[in-house]
Order: structure tokens, then sequence, then C-alpha cells
């Protein structure tokens, strides 16, 4: 097994949930963190099973991972 950092979002009506560096565009979404984490789950099982182990190799490693916000002028 290995390990993956993850973002989990919370929006007004849902949470989304994504991996970070892997190959490929793997999402998962429920109505409470832990839905969109176990839905995340599920959705890297399949990728995995579809395109094989490479694609969740993350190369390089995350060491870290931050969220920050930035102003933009509009």
């Amino acid at each position: 097994m290995s390990a993956l950092k993850i973002v989990i979002e919370r929006h007004p009506d849902t949470y989304v949930a994504y991996p970070l560096g892997i190959k490929g565009v793997v999402v998962g979404q429920g109505d409470t963190y832990e839905a969109a984490v176990a839905d995340l789950k599920s959705a890297l099982q399949f990728h995995l099973e579809t395109f094989g182990a490479d694609c969740l190799q993350v190369d390089p490693p995350i060491l870290e991972a931050f969220i920050a916000e930035a102003g933009v002028p509009a």
C-alpha cells in the first residue's frame, strides 16, 4: 500500500477529495469528509486496477503540501 497526499475541499453542499502528483485524474465526492475520502479510495483502487501500479507513483515524491491564499488583481 502506498501513502498518497490528498486534498479534501469543503463546499457548501459537498466534499471533494483528490490526490496530489499521480498520473491521471482521480476525484472522490461525498456529503461528509469521510464519505469523500472513502469515495476517493474506491476511485483510486479502480484507477490502479485499470492502469497498473505505475499510475500511482509520485516521482519525485511530494514531501509536504500547503494550502495558501493569494490575492489576484481583478
